[in-house]
């Protein structure tokens, strides 16, 4: 494992057991607040992402995090290689205590996603993934005292792994499934036939697609480049790609508009 990748290992998991901390604290304020655009800030994310940071500035490369403040893309333009980083990702899903947070981290590559970190605190469960090695899942992610990463990639199992299940299956998001989103579930009921939809939270809706449990995941919202470097990189590993609302043209990333356009994993 490279130690580029061990890096922003152990911060996902360092920032995710201080997450879960908070999350199971019963006398833990989250300290909501709001941010410029009404999305939740709490506690949680500003810890996460001060642990990762602690991490990632001790690499050669510079950060964009959800919760940093943004530098111009004067100055960005010039970063050929960048880590994308959102300490807390499902922040509505951490505060409605419902488990479906994760923490993502990635690298970034001339504006390709070349490297993803997405754990879950809650499931106790890591994905990983480099274009090189490719895509990888871990449950019972067993770091504490140390992190033998020789005994956890022994117990990593590569992506996509073999679906059991028959049908077509849609992930999409708990929050956001919009009238374009319905419409576009209705064109796949008319090409597959019958058609599963499963809601979940988070980034974790690209690590479905990327470990084969779902076939498509559409996102017809608002979402940023944070939301899903991470798991772009992980899918992209796992032979899966995140398009643009065509199908055909690939996300990229450290763009002047950090905003995403619409897209689907696949």
């Amino acid at each position: 494992m490279n130690s580029l990748l061990e890096t922003a290992i152990r911060a996902a998991l360092e920032a995710g057991k201080k997450i879960s901390e908070i999350y199971h604290d019963p006398e833990a304020d989250f300290e909501i607040e709001r941010k410029a655009d009404n999305s939740p800030l709490t506690v949680a994310d500003r810890k996460s992402n001060e642990i990762i940071m602690a991490y990632l500035e001790k690499t050669p490369y510079p950060v964009i995090s959800e919760e940093n403040k943004h530098v111009d893309f004067a100055q960005r333009e010039a970063w050929k290689i960048v880590w994308i980083v959102d300490p807390l990702d499902g922040t509505k899903e951490f505060i409605k205590r419902n488990g479906e947070f994760t923490v993502n981290i990635a690298l970034v590559y001339e504006g390709r996603p070349a490297l993803g970190v997405i754990y879950i605190p809650e499931r106790n469960t890591l994905y990983y993934g480099t274009l090189k090695d490719g895509a990888w899942k871990v449950e019972d992610v067993r770091w504490e005292n140390g992190m033998d990463f020789a005994e956890m990639e022994s117990r990593a199992v590569r992506l996509p792994l073999e679906r059991k299940e028959k049908g077509f299956v849609v992930v999409a998001s708990r929050s956001h499934l919009n009238a374009e989103t319905e419409a576009f579930l209705a064109r796949l009921e008319k090409e597959h036939g019958e058609v599963s939809l499963a809601s979940v939270g988070s980034s974790i809706k690209i690590c479905l697609v990327a470990e084969g449990s779902a076939d498509i995941y559409p996102r017809f919202a608002p979402t940023m480049e944070w939301d899903t470097a991470a798991g772009h990189a992980i899918a992209k590993a796992a032979g899966k790609d995140v398009y643009r609302e065509d199908g055909t043209t690939p996300l990229t990333y450290n763009k002047e508009d950090l905003r995403n356009p619409w897209f689907i994993v696949k």
